[in-house]
């Protein structure tokens, strides 16, 4: 459970840096903020899926605003806190059966799930960090190593 936590704290930090780079960004682009609401949105139907919810008509790709991508990281961090806050080691092995947004049913565990979220972030976090430097932006240093420093 420490390590999926240590990776939540991370994802959290992580998604905090890079809403403020776009606030901070002179203009605005597209591709990277779509990329960011798309982790966030994720992380929301994620969790969802989590709760024993249905997901299947939430969104994972749609244009949303800077304002709604920071209400997405509070909300995010929120449930995911509270959620990881009651766990323990063997929690991480139920089974979670869920829906993809095509109506197709999967089962996973709880490891699993956590562990493709904290992954699925920081893989949209380097395409991010790719499009900031090709538009000659300082990418954002979301290393987990100097999270932990």
């Amino acid at each position: 459970m420490e390590t999926i936590r240590n990776m939540f704290e991370h994802l959290h930090w992580s998604n905090h840096r890079i809403l403020e780079t776009l606030k901070n960004m002179e203009g605005e682009n597209k591709q990277v903020k779509n990329l960011f609401s798309h982790i966030l949105l994720a992380e929301h139907v994620w969790f969802t899926r989590l709760k024993g919810s249905d997901s299947s008509k939430l969104p994972i790709w749609a244009e949303v605003s800077l304002e709604v991508c920071a209400e997405l990281v509070n909300q995010n961090l929120q449930n995911f806190k509270e959620f990881l806050s009651g766990f323990s080691n063997s929690d991480l092995e139920q089974i979670v059966l869920y829906r993809n947004s095509k109506g197709r049913e999967f089962q996973n565990s709880v490891r699993d799930i956590l562990t493709h979220v904290a992954l699925h972030g920081q893989y949209h976090r380097g395409q991010i960090n790719l499009l900031l430097r090709a538009n000659e932006s300082e990418p954002v240093n979301v290393d987990f190593v100097t999270f932990r420093r």
